[in-house]
């Protein structure tokens, strides 16, 4: 398995119905993480797959067919950046 791609999902869903369209979207084969969120949408999901053409799968098949949800928009991620990043370089090797 070469390396993952992620997309971040961001879903408007019925009020009434969020915590079960968050535990639906939540074990779905290839959503890594379900986050209710305050503000413009109702919640977010982290997507992550080896192929491009998974997330029709994982997204347009499965997330978007989960009762409750209004509309999607998903963004595909190029590239992670992370505080932990050049920490962890700097440690490879160096804990014995």
């Amino acid at each position: 398995a070469g390396p993952m791609i992620s997309a971040i999902v961001l879903i408007h869903a019925e009020s009434a119905k969020i915590p079960q369209v968050a535990q639906s979207i939540a074990e779905i084969p290839g959503i890594e993480k379900v986050y209710s969120t305050a503000g413009a949408v109702d919640l977010i999901a982290i997507a992550q797959v080896e192929r491009h053409e998974d997330f029709a799968d994982v997204i347009a098949d499965r997330l978007y067919k989960v009762q409750g949800v209004t509309d999607t928009e998903t963004h595909i991620a190029f590239r992670t950046y992370s505080a932990d990043d050049e920490a962890q370089a700097f440690a490879i090797g160096l804990d014995g």
